[in-house]
């Protein structure tokens, strides 16, 4: 299940039947708001943040801002999304996403808390690890003592993660909590962690114990921040377990985990809302590196099928080489990429997580929700498979894959001579696609068609634009004026079918493309 799933497809059927419309009367915004509210409630999203939410949205959308729009349709798409930015925690920070608060002197303390199953210990190692990528040197604290082998599985993702593991006890029900959690201080000024994360016990249901356990630890240990961490699939009640540990323990901040389950979302876009407390990250799978700061932006736009460039962007730049890929663009243009290059290329990508979700921040998902769902994610074994069974030549000069060589291959890996063949195609295939990008054309997105607005490579590669034959001047005047005008993206580019996109690639998105992109 896609994030989001459900709720991003039925506000996708909502807004396409507003398609076309060139003028919405109070009954169509009626119909319209109507829908967002069961799509919300269908989403487990809680009832007030509903109400507050849909009434928001039918206030301006009956307001001048979509009657004077000359696309009213599109117009209530984008103020969906600002209403959307604005319960995911948007407005809590002046817009702007909230970050860990880091000590000026000494460690910085991090206190986990939660229910039991909300999956605490492996998001500490998620945490370490990513504040380890950040240039931090974080240790975790095994202060769960109470639920069977919790410490056991701390040191297991600390090893993971390359973290260390403070864990003086045993657990499984004995030892002292707090006093550990004091020691660990003490730990870490000695080796000179700057960062520790403290991992707490859950329980089944919110109680008195946990509360005043977890409330002992944060008096002593005194952390700087205490993130709530909720399981995204909690639905409803996870405002009735929030507004508890707010009142029991308070926390400074949330943190959404199993955003990759069959979740409907209603925890994401409740908590936030009603606590009035930000969300600062989102775990959205089972490795340790799904893990990625949260973005009320971002994810409003995931919700409305608009993509999330940006993130989609980070995550490449962090995991691809810039040397190695201004050389595999010199090549692209040259015409000499090659399948060991391809390899290479495909074992990057293979850093950089899950292909699903990646492909789930391209604009305009839904349309390829299907074909997601059914991606093997084995292919790229498999054809890591196929390529380390040629020879160096054979990657080198795929020319040379006649029958025979085909058939050797197959046997050397495991695979069939019709996988064989598929994949070099698709080496084909993605070879000439990529030599027009370096060679100043545009790429083609399946299903999609071009990315609206973009134009790589130098002016000297664009087709100059030709002005008008007419003999008539003032004629020609406006005919030139038209050729000279901007002209708006194509259709479908959201997945809504209403034309350009709100909260689609805006300037930054494009730039940082390019930039990475190497033009």
């Amino acid at each position: 299940m896609a994030l989001f799933g459900n709720l991003t497809d039925r506000l996708a059927d909502t807004f396409k039947n507003l398609r076309g419309k060139g003028k919405l009367s109070p009954a169509d915004i009626d119909g319209t708001v109507r829908e967002i509210r069961r799509a919300l409630l269908e989403a487990d999203v809680a009832l007030e943040v509903v109400k507050e939410f849909t009434g928001r949205v039918r206030d301006r959308a009956l307001g001048d801002e979509v009657s004077k729009s000359l696309n009213p349709a599109q117009q209530v798409v984008q103020i969906v999304n600002d209403e959307l930015v604005a319960i995911l925690g948007g407005q809590l920070n002046g817009g702007q996403p909230r970050r860990i608060q880091f000590a000026k002197n000494g460690p910085t303390v991090i206190m986990l808390a939660g229910l039991q199953g909300a999956g605490k210990t492996t998001l500490a190692g998620k945490l370490a690890k990513w504040l380890k990528s950040e240039g931090h040197t974080p240790m975790l604290v095994a202060a769960d003592l109470q639920r069977p082998n919790a410490v056991t599985q701390l040191q297991v993702v600390g090893k993971q993660a390359g973290v260390a593991v403070y864990a003086p006890e045993p657990g499984n029900g004995k030892g002292d909590p707090v006093r550990v959690a004091k020691d660990a201080l003490k730990e870490a000024n000695r080796k000179q962690y700057d960062v520790v994360i403290v991992d707490t016990a859950g329980r089944l249901g919110v109680d008195a114990e946990l509360m005043k356990q977890a409330a002992n630890i944060r008096k002593a240990v005194d952390p700087d921040e205490v993130l709530f961490v909720i399981d995204a699939m909690i639905g409803q009640d996870a405002v009735t377990t929030a507004r508890a540990f707010q009142d029991g323990v308070d926390f400074t901040g949330v943190v959404l985990s199993k955003l990759d389950g069959d979740t409907r979302g209603g925890a994401a876009l409740s908590v936030a809302s009603v606590t009035g407390r930000p969300i600062l990250f989102a775990s959205t799978g089972e490795s340790l590196d799904d893990f990625e700061p949260f973005y009320p932006d971002r994810m409003a736009s995931r919700i409305l099928d608009l993509g999330d460039i940006l993130t989609l962007i980070e995550q490449a730049q962090k995991n691809f080489d810039e040397e190695e890929s201004r050389k595999v663009a010199e090549k692209f243009a040259t015409d000499t990429f090659t399948l060991e290059d391809f390899l290479s290329q495909m074992q990057q990508l293979k850093n950089m997580g899950s292909i699903k979700n990646m492909l789930g921040m391209l604009p305009g998902a839904k349309g390829m929700r299907e074909q997601l769902e059914n991606f093997d994610e084995s292919e790229i074994t498999r054809t890591e498979a196929i390529i380390q069974s040629m020879t160096l030549q054979e990657r080198r000069v795929p020319k040379l894959l006649n029958g025979s060589r085909r058939v050797r291959i197959a046997r050397g890996s495991g695979t069939t001579v019709t996988e064989v063949n598929a994949l070099v195609n698709r080496f084909e295939q993605a070879a000439k696609m990529m030599k027009t990008v370096a060679r100043g054309g545009t790429p083609q997105i399946p299903g999609m068609g071009p990315i609206p607005g973009q134009k790589f490579g130098s002016s000297k590669q664009q087709p100059k634009k030709k002005g008008s034959k007419s003999g008539n001047p003032a004629k020609r005047a406006a005919e030139n004026a038209a050729l000279a005008a901007p002209k708006p993206a194509a259709a479908g580019g959201s997945g809504f079918g209403l034309g350009s996109t709100p909260g689609g690639p805006s300037e930054e998105e494009l730039a940082s493309l390019q930039k990475f992109l190497g033009r």
